[in-house]
Formats: C-alpha cells, structure tokens, sequence
C-alpha cells in the first residue's frame, strides 16, 4: 500500500510516542488486538494523522483476508506509518523508516501483553477456583464483545466511495447475526465480503 498523505516527520520524540503508544496499548488488548482497533483509529488517524482513514480499514483488511494471525494488521499499520514519514522517493530510508515503525508497532503490542498473560495465566491456574477469578472471566466477555463491535462500527462508518453507502453496513449487520445465531465458518464470510468489495458494493 503506497502511502497516501504528504510526508510527515517522525522525529526523536515522534518515534518515541509511537512506540510507547503500542507499549500501553497492548495491555488493554483484551479479547486480541483486533479489540484495540478503535482506540488506535482515534490515535494514528485522528489525533496524529499518521495515517488515513483509508490506509487504517484497508490494513486490517488484507491482515483479515490474509492467512495468519490478526495481529498482522498492527505490522501493517506501522510499515504505512514508516512510509508515510519518509515519503515515497527516499530509496533505503523508505524501507528502513517502514520496517522500524513496523516493528516498533509489532514489539509493542506483543511484548507487555505476552509477558502479563503468561505470568498471570500461571497464577490463574493456581488459583482456578477462587470467585473473584471466575467474576473476573466472566466480566470480560461483555467488554470484548462491545470492543469488537466498536471495531466494526469504525470499519462500517468509513467512506469508501462505494455505489450504495448502506452496503458496509448491511454486510456488518449480517455477519455479525450469522456469527452470533449459526456455526457458519468466518472464511466463507470474509469471501463474500471480498466479492462485495472488488464489485463495488462495499
């Protein structure tokens, strides 16, 4: 994906945030990273216009139709990000600017949340039957459920010059009755959604 907003700069400081953003971030990553997408729309699109709105949706959905973990979105949000600070004709500063902020992104959102569940599965095991450990499992199924909603709320919401406006939105109302009421298999929607998409209708 060729960067589409005029070259920033990511200075010292610039590098700094980004990094100690997605340092923070990862421990909010309740229910995977793909719960986390709001807030980083809000703070890369929105509140430092490292990247576009465009660029955001159309990341997570190559890391969603590619085979693979949904992390990879995160990765691909950091290489537009480098592109988009060193801007398309820089030759190797380019490819370096986007395969650090790749993986300052890709660290950051893997290494505090890793290191917190493996510590903390360890002691929930110990502890399997405690109340509060089974309060604390259960209260975190609603956060994750709305998290990913907000998700697909902000996927929805995007202009994509589509011919109908209503179609992103149909097709986010029907998947999620089709995952919430059947055992229909997530490939067989991300298909049609890819048909919509290269017809035009979302």
């Amino acid at each position: 994906m060729n960067a589409a907003l005029n070259p920033l700069v990511l200075d010292a400081a610039g590098w700094l945030q980004l990094t100690a953003y997605f340092l923070s971030l990862s421990l909010l990553s309740v229910g995977g990273a793909m719960a986390t997408a709001p807030d980083m729309h809000r703070y890369v699109v929105e509140s430092k216009a490292w990247l576009s709105g465009d660029q955001f949706s159309t990341a997570i959905s190559i890391a969603q139709a590619a085979p693979g973990p949904n992390i990879m979105y995160v990765a691909l949000l950091g290489w537009n990000i480098g592109l988009n600070a060193a801007g398309p004709d820089q030759g190797l500063a380019t490819w370096l600017a986007a395969l650090g902020a790749c993986l300052a992104c890709l660290i950051g959102m893997l290494l505090p949340s890793s290191v917190l569940v493996w510590s903390s599965t360890r002691w929930m095991r110990r502890n399997s039957m405690r109340r509060s450990v089974r309060a604390f499992r259960w209260g975190m199924m609603p956060l994750v459920v709305g998290l990913v909603l907000a998700t697909g709320w902000i996927l929805a919401a995007r202009d994509t010059g589509a011919v109908h406006a209503w179609g992103p939105w149909l097709v986010a109302a029907i998947t999620t009755l089709l995952v919430w009421k059947t055992r229909l298999h997530l490939l067989w929607m991300l298909g049609a959604g890819a048909l919509l998409g290269a017809l035009g209708w979302i």
